[in-house]
């Protein structure tokens, strides 16, 4: 889980796909906006959540979760998707 949840935070950073599967743009230079990168790091959390909490009903008891559980998993989320962030944008472009 902890593998699929690092690769799904820093997909929206690696690709200009909307979820590495719908092109957006047919030209080369065309850059997905910030404001869609969140959006997707958003759906993204969704999905990784909602696959947790179909594997923990899968092995037994699911767990009543309040908004501070909501609130820690998506600081965690952010926190995951860091290098993907670094990457896109705080590293320096050459060329």
């Amino acid at each position: 889980m902890i593998l699929l949840a690092v690769f799904a935070a820093n997909l929206p950073f690696f690709n200009q796909q909307l979820f590495a599967l719908i092109p957006l743009s047919k030209s080369t230079d065309y850059s997905k906006p910030a404001w869609l990168r969140l959006l997707e790091l958003l759906a993204l959390y969704f999905l990784v959540g909602t696959i947790a909490h179909l594997f923990e009903a899968n092995i037994g008891n699911v767990f009543v979760q309040t908004w501070q559980f909501y609130a820690v998993t998506g600081c965690l989320f952010l926190v995951l998707a860091y290098p993907g962030y670094v990457l896109r944008y705080l590293r320096k472009q050459r060329g």
